[in-house]
């Protein structure tokens, strides 16, 4: 064990670390609009079981692969290689994803930071009349740029114990707290009950092979696999840790909240707006949370009057801008660690480092949105005009993630091999090895969970580039 390497000091602050990696803005929107296009309850069921029957064991891997080699994926992947040049080119990708990921990522952030300032100025209608795409264009958004950037990197600086994991014990319970006030409140409204009867009730009908694929896409997206995170956090995990069961507190947090957002967003939708038909909202996260939720929350001024509704506007929004918060700290997280491991720089050195890297790499996917046209219109492809941030979105998000877990499945199976995972994950449960547990991921991982996963980027790659879905 190395001795300069930190670690988490309490099994909790890994799990509430962990788990704020995974909550992020697609559980909270992306999730519920998801689960009320495609069946309801039913979605919700089988993104529940692709959870626990096919990312849980890669989530394990990830943390098994990080705590063996105490680095980030580009160190992790060579020492259990012994220098392999092609897995530390892996290991590079699994750095490369969320240093892109966190660029547009931060752009998003920067939006939801400047809806809460807007609408404590008293701009609610302002934006529910359709203010967005001007706000996206405005010379504010670098104001608010420059403060997110200052609070991601003040957790950072201060290293996993006092920063990391600080954090994580503070916004987590927060978020979770301020997710059922805001629960409770929108199921008191009138014609609630309409979206929760929606929400749960399973109409099977709906599920088709291109549901049961958006499913599986959403469940691993939001677990954080593919991006390098769980390697990276899972070298802060001590000796002691049980890593399986850690793992399954993780993704019952994931879901759990998942669930609770559900619970959330449909039922407002169905009181705010009783004739809304869900089949016509958004698949986008970023339409719902910009352009219909603050229709919503001003159609709330009859009952709570303009400045109760802005006050409910920017609770719901802190709400999502911890969740972001806390996303966007394990994102850029993997490239400072792989700063300060493999480049020997300081975490304040390697926070320098990527504030001017990925900083520009902001700016440039902030002004795509018309600011400025060659970013704008950065390229094409499958017939469609794609802006910077849009490129970075498809290739990095959409595409890469897939391809790194499958890849990593790959590894852990036939390179590292199934024996030598087993005997890291009994160190902080002996009986690991002998659990049925152990036999499923040994199983899983070796066997139909990577060709799920190549399927899925392969049918990404087919849609997102050449605008043809295999499924």
């Amino acid at each position: 064990m190395s001795a300069n390497r930190e670690h988490f000091s309490s099994r909790i602050g890994f799990i509430l670390a962990a788990a704020g990696s995974a909550v992020g803005i697609g559980n909270l929107v992306g999730f519920p609009v998801n689960a009320a296009k495609n069946g309801g309850g039913a979605f919700l069921l089988v993104y529940a079981l692709f959870v626990f029957f096919i990312c849980l064991p890669v989530m394990i891997a990830e943390m098994a692969v990080g705590r063996k080699t105490e680095k980030e994926p580009v160190g992790a992947y060579k020492d259990l290689s012994q220098g392999n040049k092609f897995w530390g080119g892996v290991g590079f990708l699994g750095v490369l994803t969320p240093f892109m990921i966190g660029v547009f990522y931060m752009v998003i952030t920067v939006w939801i930071f400047g809806y809460i300032a807007l609408t404590a100025m008293g701009k609610l209608d302002y934006l529910a009349a359709g203010g967005f795409g001007e706000f996206i264009n405005s010379p504010y958004l670098f104001i608010s740029l420059a403060v997110v950037s200052a609070i991601v990197g003040f957790i950072l600086v201060a290293g996993v114990k006092d920063g990391i994991e600080k954090a994580a014990k503070s916004l987590m319970p927060t978020l979770f707290v301020m997710l059922i006030v805001m629960v409770v409140f929108v199921l008191f409204q009138d014609n609630a009950m309409a979206g929760v009867k929606f929400f749960l009730i399973p109409d099977f009908d709906k599920i088709t092979p291109t549901v049961i694929n958006g499913a599986l896409a959403q469940a691993f997206f939001s677990l954080s696999l593919g991006m390098g995170i769980l390697i990276t956090y899972g070298s802060y995990i001590n000796r002691k840790t049980d890593i399986a069961g850690s793992a399954k507190l993780v993704a019952l947090t994931d879901t759990a909240v998942a669930f609770t957002a559900g619970l959330m967003i449909l039922p407002a939708v169905f009181s705010f707006n009783p004739n809304v038909d869900p089949n016509n909202l958004s698949d986008s996260s970023v339409s719902l949370i910009f352009n219909f939720l603050p229709k919503i929350f001003l159609a709330l001024e009859g009952s709570v009057g303009y400045i109760g509704a802005s006050a409910i506007a920017i609770f719901f929004f802190l709400l999502v801008f911890f969740a972001a918060i806390t996303s966007l700290v394990s994102i850029i997280e993997v490239p400072v660690s792989y700063l300060v491991t493999e480049k020997n720089h300081s975490r304040k050195k390697a926070l320098g480092v990527l504030l001017i890297t990925a900083g520009v790499l902001t700016v440039f996917a902030m002004v795509s949105f018309g600011m400025v046209s060659f970013f704008t219109e950065f390229t094409s492809y499958a017939d469609k005009s794609k802006s910077f941030f849009d490129v970075i979105y498809d290739v990095f998000y959409d595409t890469i993630l897939p391809l790194n877990g499958f890849l990593l499945c790959l590894f852990v199976s036939y390179r590292w091999k199934k024996h030598n995972l087993n005997a890291e994950l009994s160190v902080g449960n002996e009986n690991y090895p002998n659990t049925l547990m152990a036999k499923y991921v040994n199983f899983s991982l070796s066997t139909f969970i990577p060709v799920i996963v190549l399927g899925i980027f392969i049918n990404t790659v087919a849609t997102i580039f050449f605008g043809k879905s295999l499924i």
